[in-house]
C-alpha cells in the first residue's frame, strides 16, 4: 500500500546561514551604525540584541527577509517578547519550532479523517503522521489538501512509497 509521511522540519544550515546575512548586513548598514545590533543562534533558539526597541524591529525584519530568501518558513519561527536589557537596550528570543506537535498532529488526523478520499487513513508516530491509502492518486489529492489546509506550521511531505 501506498504511504507517505507529514512532517515539519527545519534546515538549520539555512537558518545558520540567514543568520550570518543578517549580522553581516547589521555591521554594515548605515541605520544600524554604533547601534551593537547583533543575532545569536543557539540550538533551536535566537537571540536579537539592539540599542533600542526600534532597531530591534528592524533587525527582525531584516532576519525574516533573509530566512524568506532562504527558504525558511516564517511560520516555523516563535517570537517572544521584547525585553530590557542592560544600558536601556532591548533583547528578544525568537524559537525555532520543529516537529508536529500532538494537537496539530490530532488537527492533521483529523482534517484527513473527515475530507481525504475514502480508503486513507492516518496515525501520529512521534512527531509525525504517516498517511496510508490504497490508491497513489488518493494520496496526491491528500497532499494537496494538507497543503491547503492552515495549521501554523510549515508541512513537508517525505517517504511517499508505492
Amino acid at each position: 500500500m501506498p504511504t507517505f509521511d507529514v512532517v515539519s522540519e527545519i534546515d538549520i544550515q539555512e537558518v545558520r546561514n540567514a543568520v550570518d546575512q543578517a549580522n553581516r548586513e547589521a555591521t554594515t548598514r548605515f541605520d544600524f551604525k554604533g547601534t551593537d545590533s547583533e543575532i545569536e543562534l543557539n540550538q533551536m533558539e535566537l537571540t536579537l540584541k539592539s540599542a533600542t526597541e526600534d532597531r530591534l524591529r528592524a533587525l527582525v525584519q531584516v532576519l525574516e527577509e533573509k530566512l524568506v530568501k532562504r527558504q525558511v518558513s516564517l511560520k516555523s519561527i516563535e517570537k517572544g517578547k521584547i525585553e530590557e536589557g542592560a544600558k536601556a537596550s532591548a533583547r528578544m528570543k525568537i524559537t525555532l519550532k520543529a516537529g508536529i506537535e500532538p494537537d496539530v498532529a490530532k488537527a492533521i488526523n483529523k482534517t484527513i479523517k473527515e475530507s481525504a478520499p475514502k480508503g486513507v487513513t492516518s496515525s501520529t508516530q512521534g512527531n509525525q503522521v504517516r498517511v496510508t491509502g490504497k490508491k497513489r492518486d488518493d494520496l496526491q489529492d491528500t497532499i494537496s489538501l494538507l497543503k491547503e489546509a492552515d495549521f501554523g506550521i510549515p508541512l513537508q511531505f517525505e517517504n511517499f512509497r508505492d
